[in-house]
Order: structure tokens, then C-alpha cells, then sequence
């Protein structure tokens, strides 16, 4: 049994100093490490610390990244192509990385209902979620010796950590919720009421029967809505067909089942669908009120997921946050951290750096 203990942090599958998995700065030397964090029995979480070497400051605050509701944190967050490893940006700019999987996803613990048939009430809820956060955090507040840390979640994520820091705000210094809903507006397009994801027989209420408890998603599946965002025909002027197909990749490497489905898939829980769409539809699932972190609401101009009043609500509810400081960019899409720099990624990446304190302008590089 490998002793998992925060205080003692062992490394269960370590990928150790490597050179960097995406090309930096001259010196810069990006390392990467794997954990698994316990939780509760039988539940742990996934991590990936993402550091540079040479670029550590001090008193810039851990970050923690938390995936949306499905794809996992690697594929989302730390792609070994040039533009597509937001962590490794935030690692060059000095910042500690940590990249965390949910329950359900990548190589966090599923639950067992994952490997029988799709049928069910959905699986992996926020509530759930917030302990996996909590269980990351502690984790690297021991590991870092730093007493709050920075989330940044990128929609449901967002989501999943304004939520988390709602309920336990005194351990988190900076919180950056991208393209997350908060129950601005009862109406939405996508997930609202009238949609696949309304119960036919219940108006109201979410879909379960018809959404399942899990869901399987092909690599075709996970960048139809990618697609779908971009106001150009040569989807190539907008982002790195390189970083598209590592997308893929690591979204289908995330899965031990993926190989066994034709076309190959991965799993994805059903609860932040069931959450979102209640989200959607104006129901609050937490209150903002209690944040005391300083926050960044960041929202792609064409994002498909949030809306305006998202945005408008959550500022009129942050009333105890130490700073609030809203960002809205032209033009850009629900990946836009994906996406070329000057479509909006650069925009994205000074923004937080800026928020956090720490030096902009100069950790990424535009795709070729």
C-alpha cells in the first residue's frame, strides 16, 4: 500500500524533471510530477504538479485547475503541443501548477456504476466535487506550505470552484471562474428548458432518463461544439490543428476503455449536466455572498456556455470579495485557451497573470 499521507506527499507515478512537454523560453524547464490524492475510502484524486524549475516566486499563490464537465484536467489544461498547456504558462510566469482530475474522470477514481450500462441517475455531482476540491487543496497547502491557494476552473470547473470557495472561502486567495454559469437567467439556449436536457414528462426538471448516468464521448463528439463556436470556415486561422488532435488524443488517453469502443470514447459523469442545466434554468446552487477571495470572472465574448447575466449576477452577489474585476473577450470562444494567441489566448493568459501578481507577456508562445 503506497502511503498517500499530505504531509509526506509519496509520488505514485512520477514522470520526475523532464524537459519541458511544451517548447518555453530559453532556460525555462518545465516538471512535471503525478499523485494521487485520498479523498475518502475508496476515492482519490488525480494530480499533476506542473512547476518550472528556474521561474518559483515565492509570493505568487499555488494554482489549482479544475476541468469542466467533460473533459478531464490534462487534456484540458497541459497538452504537450506549443499553445495548448495553459499550465505551463502559469508555471513559466512563477506560479506552482496543479491539475486536478474529479472523481469520474481521468485517472481519479470512477465509480463503479461507470462500467455498467449507461442507464441511471447521474453520477458525480457538485457536491462531490467540492470534497475532491477540498481534498486538493489541503493537499497542496501542505505540499507548498502556503495557507490559501489560487482556483481557476474553466466552465463547470468554474462552477465546481466558485462553489467550493463559497463554502470554505478562508483558504483560497484568488479565484478565475472562465465561461462558468451562475443562475443568471432562466433562459438558455443550449440547456434550458425545451431542450434534450428537459425531462419531457417533468417540465423543469433535468433530463436523467434520456442523459443517463455517464455518458460516452468520441474525439469527434468532445470538438463539435469547438467547431460550431468558430466564425470561420478554416477553422485553422483560429486555433493549431496540432492542438486539436492532442485534444483528442489525451481526452481518448484518459479513459482504459476508450479502446474498446468503435469509434473509441471516453466517459464522462452525468451530474454536471443535471447541475447545469439547473443552473440554466435559474436555480442558485450556491450563493457567492461568502467569497472573500479576490476574483476574476472571465467570459469569451462568443461563449456558448455562460451568459451576460451570469456574469452581471454573480458581481451584484460577491459583496465580501476582496476584489472583483470582470474581463469579457472580443471575439473569442469557449476554448479560447485552446485557441491561437491573438484569438483571444494571450488576452486570457495576461489577464490572470495580472490578477495574480505575477510577470505577463512573456511564458506563451503562439501556435505555428
Amino acid at each position: 500500500m503506497v502511503d498517500l499521507h499530505p504531509s509526506r506527499m509519496t509520488v505514485v507515478g512520477i514522470l520526475g524533471l523532464l524537459a519541458a512537454l511544451v517548447a518555453g523560453p530559453a532556460g525555462a524547464e518545465v516538471a512535471r510530477a503525478e499523485f494521487l490524492v485520498p479523498v475518502e475510502p475508496g476515492i482519490e484524486v488525480s494530480v499533476r504538479e506542473v512547476k518550472d524549475t528556474g521561474m518559483q516566486v515565492a509570493n505568487l499563490p499555488p494554482l489549482i485547475l479544475v476541468h469542466g464537465g467533460r473533459v478531464p484536467g490534462r487534456a484540458s489544461f497541459d497538452l504537450p503541443v506549443e499553445g495548448g498547456s495553459l499550465a505551463a504558462d502559469l508555471a513559466r510566469a512563477g506560479h506552482a501548477v496543479y491539475v486536478m482530475d474529479a472523481r469520474g474522470y481521468g485517472g481519479s477514481t470512477r465509480p463503479q456504476a461507470m462500467s455498467a450500462p449507461v442507464t441511471g441517475q447521474p453520477l458525480v455531482g457538485s457536491h462531490e466535487v467540492v470534497r475532491d476540491v477540498h481534498a486538493v487543496v489541503g493537499w497542496v497547502q501542505a505540499r507548498t506550505g502556503q495557507r490559501r491557494v489560487g482556483l481557476l476552473g474553466w466552465a463547470t470547473g468554474g462552477h465546481w470552484a466558485g462553489m467550493y470557495t463559497s463554502l470554505y472561502p478562508e483558504g483560497v486567495s484568488h479565484l478565475v471562474m472562465l465561461n462558468a454559469l451562475y443562475a443568471g437567467s432562466a433562459e438558455h439556449k443550449m440547456l434550458g428548458r425545451g431542450t434534450d436536457f428537459e425531462d419531457p414528462k417533468r417540465p423543469g426538471r433535468f433530463n436523467a432518463e434520456g442523459m443517463g448516468a455517464y455518458r460516452w464521448n468520441t474525439g469527434a463528439s468532445a470538438v463539435a461544439p469547438w467547431d460550431r463556436g468558430i466564425p470561420l470556415e478554416d477553422k485553422a486561422q483560429w486555433r493549431d490543428p496540432e492542438v486539436v488532435a492532442a485534444y483528442q488524443r489525451e481526452a481518448l488517453a484518459s479513459d482504459p476503455l476508450a479502446a474498446s469502443r468503435t469509434p473509441a470514447a471516453f466517459r464522462a459523469p452525468s451530474g454536471a449536466l443535471e447541475d447545469s442545466f439547473y443552473l440554466a434554468t435559474g436555480r442558485p446552487l450556491w450563493d457567492a455572498a461568502s467569497i472573500t477571495a479576490r476574483v476574476l470572472i472571465v467570459r469569451a465574448e462568443n461563449d456558448f456556455w455562460s451568459r451576460p447575466e451570469d456574469v452581471t449576477r454573480l458581481q451584484e452577489h460577491l459583496v465580501h470579495a476582496a476584489a472583483v474585476k470582470t474581463v469579457v473577450i472580443p471575439q473569442a470562444t469557449h476554448f479560447v485557451h485552446l485557441e491561437r494567441a491573438e484569438r483571444g489566448r494571450r488576452v486570457l493568459l495576461d489577464e490572470v497573470l495580472r490578477f495574480t501578481g505575477a510577470k505577463t507577456g512573456a511564458p506563451a508562445k503562439p501556435a505555428k
